[in-house]
């Protein structure tokens, strides 16, 4: 059997109860061998299991184990997926990794296109590295619901856009799936003259079709950054072109909403910004099923404020600070932090947009800003006590921004303590408000 190396055994846990140590290895669950974390979590779900260790002078145990049904063992492992991730067979010609700046860390570079790793942490799959065996295993497990990257239905534009002979076979896919009980969310990154208009008519329509098991279809602008030497040339989309998105997909959105009482089909944030119109409003958006990906953050962002400020009694705050936010979010930031000003008196506020030199001026998003263009543009800036940032600009759990540059570097880059804000709007106030770090 495969011999899994356990690279630590987490405090408290029933690992270390049970004297199992970083170093051992995993041979099997149940007697079952363990290829990756499907099977592991699958065969640890029960209240009774039997793990089988082996230890490094070769000794094998046997553990008979009664835990609360689904409860983890502890075990961490070299990957997060004890299998290797399956890398990216594609090459499309507006993906962002191949954008990236020159000497970025590892970690960035790796292009994964896993659909365990869809399941567990949101990310988009392709599915041109499957094959229905694949599929089989995301049903045996249910594995839903899943992200989907379609972009287009038509097979020879998604093999254009891919660049991968085999991403003709969307349609088949997400048919086995659905028709399977699995839940699918599509993405479509919409690339101005290559997808849009009718082919993205075409990749909705098409897409419709799997309700109610498609949950929904989320639109998001294609990104682009200054380094696309020798790549495929993109347009991006200005105000005139991006309201044309927003009343194609509201048509769709009227169309489905009289037929099967869902909008089903939503534009991302930026769309809306880039044509200047009003963000729908909170209830447009039913489960915000693709929040993560852009769509419905700004409405969602509105609601929660809102609410978390009716918790707060006004009262006088005397003290200026600062915050900062992409481009495209500017507008809506500094309207949030008007609305601060005035319930808490004494509150000054300043709002700082910061442009993206380190990706390139078409990149406008907040979770993008790196440490370097935060020191390089607010080091003669007036910031109060201290400056509030999202922590999305952050690795998770580890301060560090994606130019590597560390939270620490930028404090004392402005001379200014650093509050870390949710993405959320009770977040967003009690940083702001009481610097208080999320």
């Amino acid at each position: 059997m495969k011999k899994i190396l356990i690279k630590d055994v987490l405090s408290d846990s029933i690992a270390e109860e049970m004297g199992i140590e970083a170093g051992d290895y995993l041979l099997s669950v149940n007697d079952t061998e363990i290829k990756d974390i499907l099977d592991y979590k699958y065969q640890i779900f029960d209240e009774f299991i039997v793990v089988t260790i082996e230890k490094p002078d070769g000794e094998v145990w046997d553990l008979e184990i009664d835990k609360e049904e689904n409860e983890d063992l502890g075990l961490v492992f070299e990957e997060q997926l004890i299998d290797k991730p399956r890398s990216c067979a594609n090459k499309c010609i507006f993906c962002f990794m191949d954008q990236l700046p020159p000497k970025v860390r590892d970690t960035l570079i790796f292009k994964d296109d896993d659909f365990r790793l869809s399941f567990m942490t949101g990310n988009y799959v392709t599915f041109t590295n499957c094959g229905y065996k694949d599929l089989d295993r995301i049903i045996e497990y249910h594995l839903t619901p899943i992200n989907v990257s379609v972009h287009a239905t038509d097979g020879e534009v998604r093999k254009m856009m891919l660049h991968n002979k085999n991403a003709d076979k969307i349609l088949d896919y997400i048919k086995y799936l659905t028709d399977r009980d699995i839940q699918v969310n599509a993405q479509i990154v919409l690339c101005p003259e290559i997808n849009d208009g009718a082919v993205l008519d075409k990749t909705i329509d098409d897409l419709s079709k799997f309700y109610p098991n498609l949950l929904s279809i989320a639109i998001v602008p294609v990104g682009l950054t200054k380094y696309r030497q020798s790549l495929f040339q993109l347009k991006t989309f200005d105000q005139k072109s991006a309201g044309t998105v927003i009343d194609q997909v509201e048509k769709w959105q009227r169309k489905f909403k009289k037929e099967i009482g869902s909008n089903l089909v939503f534009c991302a944030d930026e769309f809306y910004v880039k044509a200047e119109r009003d963000i729908p409003e909170y209830t447009r958006y039913e489960g915000f099923d693709q929040l993560e990906d852009g769509i419905g953050l700004l409405a969602n962002f509105t609601m929660n404020f809102n609410r978390s400020l009716m918790r707060f009694k006004p009262r006088k705050v005397e003290k200026t600070v600062s915050l900062i936010c992409g481009k495209s979010a500017f507008q809506f930031i500094r309207e949030k932090a008007d609305i601060l000003e005035r319930t808490f008196e004494g509150l000054k506020i300043h709002v700082y947009a910061i442009e993206n030199t380190f990706f390139g001026p078409e990149i406008t998003v907040t979770g993008l800003i790196v440490g370097s263009d935060i020191i390089n543009q607010l080091r003669d800036k007036e910031l109060g006590e201290y400056l509030v940032i999202d922590k999305k600009m952050l690795k998770e759990n580890e301060d560090i921004f994606l130019d590597d540059t560390t939270l620490e570097e930028v404090e004392k880059g402005i001379h200014k303590r650093i509050v870390k804000s949710g993405s959320l709007g009770d977040g967003f106030i009690k940083a702001v408000v009481f610097g208080k770090s999320v």
